[in-house]
Parts: structure tokens; sequence; C-alpha cells
């Protein structure tokens, strides 16, 4: 098994008597894109912010990297690439600069190299000819990728990330998942919350679900799309198809039929053979949307 890149156990937060995040467990392992979803107000922030140090717990232990944290947050941190609640960034000054004054000052490294760290972070986040641009001037979706270049100044072993896409048109939100995805493949761990469950469905493969500061949901991404043990049927001949399968059909929207039949090829034989026509067949699979909307309490805040 791969080694625990964040580990949490009972993490909790209180501010007064409102209980912010209540004894979660996060289990991040080396190699994952770990997708971190939940509605505003969830408790997505508190617990990124407890995870660098930035907010103590009022409970639990939490582990980033294999060290004890905030004990360990100056050893730890130098190896951790953040985008937090926004990217913070001089106006004033051009992208290229402000890159070099995070570097100089909040990157940890030195400043032999610096040119070239600076250089070759913005062209991996398209901004190479508007580094030289003063930041009052860029867009949202600029400042974004701006951020997204501070942290990859350190050359992270792990990428924590708030809403790394916020503001970006499609374009820039493809530029920056196939990025990521760079990134990962070469061994990069990524932690990222989002409201993009299209977005997280791409990319992540472990999946965490906050709902009231709980964590109820943290699986593979794959095993939550598993197939339910339901088949879709599309089929011109419903009512037929209904009658032959005998009370098997749990939902119809019209010529669409959901069946309780875990063997796609067995139900589709035998409605061949009955002479019902088929014109699409297939396993169930929860796409990751439904599986947010099944285990939080107020599904309509997801995105929001």
């Amino acid at each position: 098994m791969s080694r625990p890149v964040i580990h949490t156990e009972a993490l909790t937060k209180r501010y007064g008597a409102v209980l912010a995040v209540d004894g979660i467990d996060l289990d991040v392992r080396d190699g994952d894109v770990y997708g971190f979803l939940g509605a505003n107000g969830s408790g997505k922030t508190t617990t990124v912010r407890m995870l660098l140090g930035l907010v103590l717990a009022t409970s639990g232990d939490v582990q980033l990297l294999g060290e004890r944290m905030p004990r360990s947050a100056k050893q730890v941190l130098p190896k951790v690439g953040t985008l937090v609640e926004g990217p913070a960034s001089y106006g004033h000054l051009s992208g290229r600069t402000n890159l070099e004054l995070f570097d100089a000052m909040g990157a940890g490294n030195g400043r032999r190299g610096r040119r070239q760290r600076v250089a070759d972070a913005l062209e991996q986040v398209g901004l190479g000819i508007a580094g030289e641009r003063r930041v009052k001037g860029y867009s949202l979706g600029m400042r974004q990728r701006l951020g997204i270049a501070a942290a990859l100044l350190r050359a992270p072993q792990l990428l924590v990330l708030d809403e790394p896409t916020n503001g970006l048109d499609p374009q820039g939100i493809h530029e920056i998942r196939d990025l990521l995805l760079g990134l990962n493949a070469t061994g990069t761990t990524i932690f990222l919350s989002s409201h993009l469950l299209a977005e997280v469905e791409q990319m992540c493969t472990r999946v965490g679900v906050l709902d009231r500061g709980r964590l109820v949901v943290q699986d593979e991404l794959s095993a939550l799309q598993a197939p339910t043990g339901r088949t879709v049927v599309v089929t011109p001949d419903p009512d037929r198809a209904v009658a032959l399968l005998d009370g098997r059909v749990e939902v119809r929207q019209g010529d669409r039929l959901v069946v309780r039949a875990p063997d796609p090829a067995g139900l589709n034989a035998l409605l061949v053979e009955a002479g019902v026509r088929v014109r699409e067949l297939g396993a169930e699979r929860r796409g990751l949307e439904q599986v947010v909307l099944d285990a939080t309490s107020d599904p309509s805040q997801i995105g929001a």
C-alpha cells in the first residue's frame, strides 16, 4: 500500500458553540489526485487551514508527509505547494516580480536559479508573456494561474489547491487540468477542493465529501462509480418489456427503463428472445453528482 501523504484522526474544530469540523479521518495517499467536495460552509476551508497549520485544531491529529502538524511545519511546508482562499499578490508589480518575491520570501528556495524557476512556473501555467504585465490588470483567471505558479515554485511533493480553476474559461480549465495531471504523473500528490463536479470526476482518483463538518464519503472514485446492480434499457417496446420482466423494472421514464438485473448480457438475451426491441442497454453506474446527492443532507447546496 502506498504511503500516507495526508492523514488525520478525529480532526475537530469548534468555534464556540459551532462545530465546524466534526471528527474527520482523511486518508490521502502517495500519488492520489484527491477531490475534496462539500457545500459552502461545510468545513472544507477550515479543514485545509488545519492541515497546513494555519488554524489549530480543537482536537485530533494531523500528519502531512508523515510528520505531525503543526509541530513539524518548518520541515514539511517547504515540500508543499498551496493555493488557499485565492492567490495573494502585489497588484502594482508584474507577475514575474511577484513570483520572484515569493520565491525569495515564501518558497524557501535559494537565490541560485531563481529567474529560471520563475520563468518555468510562468510557462507552466500559460503566463509566459503576461508575466511582464502588472497584476492589477490581470483577470481573475490569470490571478488563479499566478497563484498556481507560486505553488509550483517549491517543486512540491504535495499540492493543496482551493478551487484552482476558479475564474477560468473552458480552455483555461482544460489547460490547468492537463497541467495538474502531468504533475501527478511525475509523482506529485494533489489535494484539491472544488465545486466543479465534472472536473473532479475527470481528474481525481479518490474523493472525500464533507457535509456539515462530517466526512460522509471517502473512497476510490472507481469504487463509487461501480455498477449498481441495475441495468438501463432503452426500448421502443416499453410496455412489453415491463410485462416480460415481471416487477423487476424499478424506474420507467418513457422508453427508458431501469431494471433490477446485475447481468446486462443475460437481460439483453432475454429481451431479444422475446422479440422486444433494444436500442440501448448497459449497466447503471452512478455519476459523481449522484454520489454527492445521495450522501449529503442538503444536496442543493453542492456547487453553490
